[in-house]
């Protein structure tokens, strides 16, 4: 799938990240809870290994339960406390405060010792379109930072005040250099990560369906009433459009309409909570 995957800015996001490392106690890192490993920034391990560090794993309404469990689990082992969230919803709002103080405690501890009460200063990082800002904008309780629903919204580094000794960072989406694991690269697509006016939409929903067909069978041929398993992922993109009523002149389905469909119903959860990636498997 070839992609153009690292604009200039990032390269310029990249080295505003790294000169004000020194600025911040706590890194929060987003993922989506429907790719959380691809949605990692693998340069991330590098960047902010001395940092204290939490992830919180957005959009976690949307994907399967059981999975997010696992993945909080996976992060656990490697000393990464993690919790599952929404960044839509408040009910997890003191939640994610917890883990970030959590996360500072140390130094506060120290800085009260020496009679000092400290704010704590958390950078939040991930790639385009995780939620960030969303996130940021729960935490504080009204809006305060750039929300959209395309890559690429914020621009520069924004601090906003949480409460008067917690303080965030929001910072634009980063990717990562060179993308080599096509299957993730895919994961991306799918959730709207990568921008869709770059994207071949009917080969990405078929190879969609095709994953789906094997996740969720049942989930999917509930919704698409023509699907059945065995078809090829190109078969099932015109059997979406069949069970649509999606048909040109002369017979043609239209499999670019679902292709928009296929995508549109997915990234809002309507075919069913799912995970595309579990810790057990190697991709």
């Amino acid at each position: 799938m070839q992609i153009q995957w690292y604009p200039g800015h990032m390269a310029k996001a990249r080295r505003m990240l790294e000169e004000n490392l020194k600025l911040i106690d706590v890194v929060v890192e987003l993922v989506d809870a429907r790719a959380p490993l691809a949605t990692r920034n693998p340069d991330f391990d590098a960047l902010f290994s001395q940092k204290s560090r939490v992830i919180l794993l957005n959009k976690s309404d949307l994907a399967s339960a059981e999975q997010t469990k696992k993945w909080i689990e996976y992060y656990k082992a490697q000393n990464i406390n993690a919790i599952a969230f929404v960044s839509t919803s408040s009910a997890k709002r003191k939640a994610a405060v917890s883990l970030i103080e959590a996360a500072a405690a140390d130094k506060v501890a120290k800085m009260k010792e020496k009679g000092v009460i400290k704010t704590v200063r958390a950078m939040v990082v991930g790639i385009p379109n995780v939620g960030k800002s969303t996130f940021i904008n729960r935490i504080a309780g009204e809006t305060k930072a750039k929300v959209g629903d395309k890559p690429g919204v914020t621009k520069g580094k924004q601090w906003v005040k949480v409460s008067p000794y917690l303080e965030l960072m929001d910072t634009p989406g980063l990717l990562w250099p060179k993308l080599e694991n096509e299957a993730l690269a895919k994961h991306l697509a799918y959730i709207g990560s990568i921008n869709d006016d770059i994207m071949d939409a009917e080969r990405l929903a078929a190879d969609l369906l095709g994953e789906l067909i094997a996740i969720c069978p049942n989930e999917l041929k509930e919704r698409y009433k023509k699907i059945e398993e065995g078809m090829a992922p190109h078969e099932l993109l015109e059997a979406v459009a069949r069970s649509r009523g999606f048909i040109l002149q002369g017979g043609v389905m239209d499999t670019e309409r679902s292709a928009r469909i296929v995508l549109d119903e997915f990234r809002a959860g309507k075919v069913a909570k799912i995970t595309l990636e579990s810790p057990d498997i190697e991709y």
